[in-house]
């Protein structure tokens, strides 16, 4: 599957991973930098960026 950087755009930009329950959220990342998003599931405001895929 050949990659593009509009779907790049569209699956990684602004996409954040709960540490706890692993559900995806969209928000801006200078909001989850000020602890001003949470995890629509459980709640916690530990987030980090979606992880691109390596492929080998």
């Amino acid at each position: 599957m050949v990659r593009f950087k509009e779907a790049d755009a569209r699956i990684f930009k602004n996409v954040f991973v709960c540490r706890r329950c692993k559900s995806k959220t969209r928000a801006l990342p200078q909001k989850v930098k000020l602890g001003k998003v949470k995890c629509r599931k459980c709640g916690s405001h530990a987030l980090r960026p979606k992880r691109k895929e390596h492929k080998k």
